[in-house]
């Protein structure tokens, strides 16, 4: 039974110290959801075309991304989400536990350094989308060629800043609507695109089996060789890239912060919506997007940018795709670098902190290598964080199965982890090292780290004191767990469930929304596969310019219509 000094003491600490509370969990709908919001953005342009300048070829693409993606689905399902669910803590909060405020805060810093490129790449995707609206040229160079670029930039980022500062919440209110738009754009621009493809390889418009698809992919878009002529990537590059891209949330663990609150650790398989339908789909569209629009301009994919793609696959709704999944994502990432520098910075305010990393990272975005090399700033990023994943997994998978003691540096009182430090940075070393020797592809040094870092980390912890037994420490573990438990169940019986939205009006917004998506997709498939010549595609591409943005406005209104009216309907119940 709880004692009211227990009690107080759980309720003062921070919300994010407690492990998630049982009457917070979600089901695999909510992950669903979630995962084809985050992994369908603006990066899928960028990372699409680049397949195509990196010179893959067809079958190692359409295999190649299959193969990689699943290997992410599994990492998530069986690495990250197992220990979320047993845990239900942040990497943040374990992290702290087993290896103290040192490591956090060098972590942190490393948060701060990442999500800021990321921010910053996606900043200048948007930005692309404006340029186009004012004329000003494509910025080919890795620096910025045009100071109404810098402007557009400044003013774009400034927002991003401004929202991540301010309006976070809504943003992330509205994020979740997009998801399903998203998912049918890049399936309809490739469509949209995909006869003017037809047309250059063929000489016709339309393609009577899957022979001619992969003949159009091996000449026109994903042909085997780069941007310099040269032979490209392989196979087993791509599968490494695609299982690699997200090393930094699924072997980094940061998803743990998502995945304590899955009911089950099986609902890492719902990461399929975004890997599948997200990267494996989107980036495949995008590849085709941006091979259809070099065939439209006379240009070659190298020398267009996101909004170039976008505008001519999808119309002025392509402005909207380009600036909306840049801004959304550039958003996420900001506001979760803004929190990372403010656990540095603890003396400040989030808003200060954010505003200064947000200043930063504006200047960053100024310069287009950002965006332009995605690929190894995701592969490097994710190298960066990997060890710290492998301490997790040490102290928490590993340690159990050989006898160490899990928390072992909590219950010495330890303020600072030498074998976490040290293990991390020997993982660096180790990894960025096999790197500067050319050892192996840079998108599998993940997999080398990764052991080598666990090995490590379990070898300095024995002589530091994990092999110990704490019988007391334990026990006074387990009995402030189990205060905690009762504690969130007296609270949980005092949260109201939230009311489903039964209204007329709402059902109407739903229909609206999901038949603007139907038609928009209908649209793309007339385009496609009704378009026996170029004047006929001509004409068809023209009604999917045109009605394509009248269902992208009707869409957003409806759909945000409707999230607008359920949150309010909630929050009156909740008064």
């Amino acid at each position: 039974m709880n004692t009211p000094e227990t009690s107080q003491t759980i309720a003062s600490m921070r919300p994010e110290q407690l492990p998630i509370p049982e009457h917070e969990l979600h089901g695999w709908r909510h992950f669903v959801g979630l995962y084809a919001a985050e992994h369908v953005a603006a990066t899928e342009f960028v990372i699409g075309a680049t397949f195509v300048s990196l010179g893959a070829a067809t079958k190692d693409i359409l295999i190649g991304l299959l193969i990689g993606n699943i290997l992410a689905i599994l990492s998530w399902t069986l690495i990250t989400a197992p220990i979320a669910v047993q845990t239900r803590l942040s990497l943040y909060t374990y992290l702290e536990k087993i290896a103290g405020d040192s490591m956090t805060k060098l972590y942190n810093w490393a948060n701060v350094l990442i999500f800021a490129v990321i921010s910053a790449a996606m900043i200048t995707v948007s930005s692309t989308a404006v340029r186009l609206l004012f004329g000003i040229p494509a910025q080919l160079q890795w620096y910025p060629t045009s100071a109404f670029f810098v402007a557009v930039v400044l003013a774009v980022g400034m927002i991003v800043v401004l929202v991540a500062m301010y309006g976070f919440n809504a943003v992330a209110e509205f994020s979740s609507v997009c998801g399903p738009w998203l998912v049918v754009m890049f399936i309809s621009g490739a469509l949209v695109l995909f006869p003017a493809l037809a047309e250059n390889v063929l000489g016709r418009t339309t393609l009577s089996s899957l022979a001619d698809f992969i003949t159009i992919g091996d000449q026109s878009i994903w042909t085997g060789t780069n941007s310099n002529g040269e032979p490209g990537i392989g196979l087993w590059e791509v599968i490494g890239f695609a299982w690699a891209a997200n090393t930094i949330t699924h072997f980094g663990l940061i998803d743990m912060a998502l995945f304590r609150y899955a009911r089950r650790s099986v609902y890492g398989l719902c990461t399929s919506a975004g890997m599948l339908f997200g990267h494996y789909i989107a980036w495949i569209a995008a590849g085709i997007m941006g091979a259809g629009a070099a065939v439209l301009l006379k240009s070659t994919i190298v020398e267009l940018d996101p909004g170039d793609v976008a505008f001519n696959a999808l119309g002025l709704s392509g402005y909207v795709i380009v600036i909306v999944a840049g801004w959304t994502t550039a958003n996420a990432n900001l506001y979760r670098a803004g929190l990372a520098a403010q656990a540095i910075f603890h003396n400040h305010s989030r808003k200060k902190v954010t505003f200064a990393v947000g200043c930063a990272t504006v200047a960053i975005a100024c310069f287009p290598f950002v965006y332009r090399q995605i690929l190894p700033l995701l592969t490097y990023a994710g190298l960066l964080v990997v060890p710290v994943g492998a301490i997790v997994f040490a102290e928490h998978v590993v340690f159990p199965r050989i006898g160490f003691t899990r928390y072992w540096a909590r219950y010495r009182k330890l303020t600072h982890s030498t074998p976490a430090v040290a293990s991390w940075g020997a993982g660096l070393v180790f990894g960025f090292g096999l790197n500067a020797l050319n050892v192996m592809s840079f998108f599998y040094l993940f997999l080398p780290t990764w052991v080598f870092t666990i090995v490590l980390y379990t070898v300095l912890s024995q002589r530091y004191g994990a092999a110990e037994k704490y019988p007391v420490e334990e026990a006074e573990e387990e009995k402030l767990n189990l205060a905690i438990r009762k504690f969130q169940t007296q609270q949980s019986s005092q949260q109201k469930e939230h009311a489903a939205d039964t209204s007329t009006i709402s059902k109407i917004l739903r229909v609206s929304a999901q038949a603007s998506l139907a038609l928009t997709l209908a649209l793309a498939l007339n385009v496609m596969f009704r378009s026996p010549d170029v004047s006929t595609y001509d004409y068809h591409r023209g009604i999917f310019y045109t009605w394509g943005f009248v269902f992208t406005i009707t869409y957003f209104v409806s759909a945000y219509w409707r999230l607008r009216r359920t949150k309010s309907l909630n929050q009156s119940d909740a008064n």
